[in-house]
């Protein structure tokens, strides 16, 4: 009998308890300090990386390929015989890479692996993860659920806005942003995830209060008159996030008060765009 095992990163920035509930298995990232080692979201909190970035800004690597085995391993034993597996942006991070490099190991161990490149970040990977678990409750064909994912995952859109691109820079991933004269003029670019799953500049304000209103207006075109679910997603900017709630209740007339998600970006996500960072993502109903 086929059992299938939906899997994702620990980027995707879901609720621990949607991951429980839904029973999603997650493969944790590295963070990696100078004097340690740690599992994202297992030996370190979202929280303490955050409390830790004035002091040191850690590096992030995609999971070790020995502790992906051994994770293999352990859903071979639990009688899996199918892995739909969805990651963060291949072009932002190498995990899915390195997954399609154990593609024949672990079909010699009896599994068939389904891999997705979400080319998105965070909640992006988090609300491609939660189509997923609705369509395997549907017990389509799983090329099938793959076609429609494949296809799914376009209308997901990702935008943030942060006080500074020193850690984007610092970390490699400022990809198409043009920031080279933010920080000087007080310029804020409004960043987003193209198709690639690339960041890339959506548009440019100069203040950080302006970059907020520009972050939910460029949400709020994509939403227009369609049904949607949204995920607003802060570092230590809670307040802003707060707000940017009661403002989507009140002028999103087409997302319900419980369509809107609020959290924590995380650890995955928080080391490249630092601590001050806000963003908006926008997941159509079908």
């Amino acid at each position: 009998m086929k059992k299938v095992a939906l899997i994702t990163d620990s980027t995707c920035d879901l609720p621990k308890e949607w991951i429980k509930q839904y029973d999603i298995k997650v493969i944790p990232l590295q963070i990696i300090y100078k004097e340690a080692e740690y599992q994202d979201g297992i030996d370190l909190t979202t929280q303490e990386i955050y409390d830790n970035l004035d002091k040191e800004v850690p590096k992030t690597s995609l999971p070790s390929i020995g502790k992906t085995l051994d994770f293999i391993d352990d859903l071979k034993a639990q009688e899996y015989t199918d892995i739909l597996a969805i990651h963060i942006s291949g072009n932002l991070s190498g995990t899915v890479k390195m997954l399609e490099s154990l593609r024949e190991k672990i079909t010699n161990k009896g599994l068939n692996l389904y891999i997705i490149d979400s080319k998105s970040v965070s909640m992006g990977v988090g609300f491609l993860v939660l189509k997923a678990k609705s369509l395997l409750d549907e017990d389509l064909a799983l090329s099938e659920i793959v076609e429609k994912l494949e296809s799914f995952k376009k209308e997901i859109k990702v935008f943030f806005v942060v006080k500074t691109l020193d850690f984007l820079r610092k970390g490699g991933r400022i990809g198409l942003v043009e920031g080279a004269i933010g920080d000087i003029l007080n310029i804020k670019p409004i960043i987003g995830v193209n198709e690639e799953g690339v960041y890339h500049t959506e548009a440019k304000v100069r203040g950080w209060n302006r970059a907020l209103n520009k972050l939910f207006e460029t949400a709020k075109d994509v939403i227009g008159n369609k049904k949607a679910k949204i995920g607003i997603l802060h570092g230590v900017t809670i307040e802003e996030a707060n707000n940017l709630v009661e403002k989507s209740k009140n002028e999103l007339k087409t997302v319900s008060g419980e369509d809107i998600m609020i959290g924590y970006i995380g650890a995955g996500i928080c080391v490249h765009s630092g601590p001050e960072v806000v963003g908006i993502v926008v997941c159509p109903e079908e």
